[in-house]
């Protein structure tokens, strides 16, 4: 299920914020449609005048699927993914029921697979992760002004 609401900014703040917000069952169709969900939820934020370059719509759908991929490959049931507009920055929330927190690790250019955190700290502007009553919360944010310099 998914929703997409605007509403009241940050603590109050009078400029509305989006929101967009989906619960996955944790299927490796959950990756596909959490991309399709950051795409549109983009898409309405550009129509209603948020400015969104093309690399932090591209960026942002990567830094979700590698989200919703770890929580595929790593959490046991479901997930919880929720986008919300603060401004110039996409804040991108994940909840999964694996209490375990991640953690990078070290480059080995050899390595096959497991590169999801390295992409997610080289694109994003902040990377929190904290434990909750049942599973972890991530949350990351990207600037939705991104552009390519040189």
């Amino acid at each position: 299920m998914a929703y997409v609401t605007a509403g009241r900014g940050r603590e109050g703040s009078p400029r509305p914020s989006l929101r967009a917000g989906a619960a996955y069952e944790g299927s490796t169709e959950s990756i596909s449609d959490a991309r399709v969900l950051t795409r549109t939820f983009l898409d309405q934020a550009r129509a209603g005048g948020v400015r969104v370059s093309d690399r932090a719509w591209s960026d942002a759908q990567l830094v979700v699927s590698e989200l919703v991929t770890n929580a595929c490959k790593y959490a046991p049931g479901p997930c919880a993914l929720g986008l919300e507009v603060h401004g110039p920055l996409l804040e991108i929330t994940l909840w999964d029921s694996e209490p375990t927190l991640p953690m990078a690790r070290a480059a080995e250019p050899g390595r096959i697979g497991q590169h999801g955190l390295e992409i997610i700290f080289a694109l994003c502007d902040g990377f929190e992760v904290r434990r909750e009553p049942v599973g972890k919360r991530i949350c990351v944010r990207l600037s939705l002004s991104l552009h390519v310099v040189g």
